[in-house]
């Protein structure tokens, strides 16, 4: 088992880029090569995934990130953590920004190098159901 602790190094990701709302703290936590893959596409490098980032954020109001549970495997290079979101749509998926109300799920696998840095990180998340209650609301 590797020493370092690959949770701690997750969960400070969500809180600088996340849950801080800056995607500046992009260039600190993560790899030059760093990939995300959500929703069948992959973004590669730190400066897309940071628009990436940017991006995400703008189209969610009153953004909020919150950790449910977090945990790494025994070589310490995977960490799996499931989340939640929520805020008021503005652009939300290419949506009309409407400021219905955003509550998603979704996980998390991350790939943590031996020096830290995030290297590849593969999304699943309930955008779907978000995208079907955006319709219910507006009924």
């Amino acid at each position: 088992m590797v020493d370092r602790n690959s949770v701690e190094i997750v969960e400070n990701f969500w809180r600088q880029v996340w849950q801080s709302h800056n995607p500046d703290a992009v260039d600190e936590l993560v790899a030059e090569d760093f990939a995300i893959t959500s929703g069948g596409v992959v973004i590669r490098s730190r400066k897309e995934f940071k628009k990436w980032v940017a991006a995400f954020l703008a189209s969610i109001d009153d953004f909020r990130f919150e950790v449910i549970e977090t945990f790494q495997n025994e070589a310490g290079d995977r960490v799996v953590s499931r989340w939640r979101v929520t805020g008021k749509n503005n652009g939300f998926m290419g949506s009309e920004p409407c400021q219905s109300q955003i509550d998603m799920t979704g996980t998390a696998v991350l790939h943590v190098r031996e020096d830290g840095l995030l290297q590849h990180n593969w999304v699943e998340r309930s955008a779907l159901e978000v995208h079907r209650s955006f319709k219910e609301q507006r009924l």
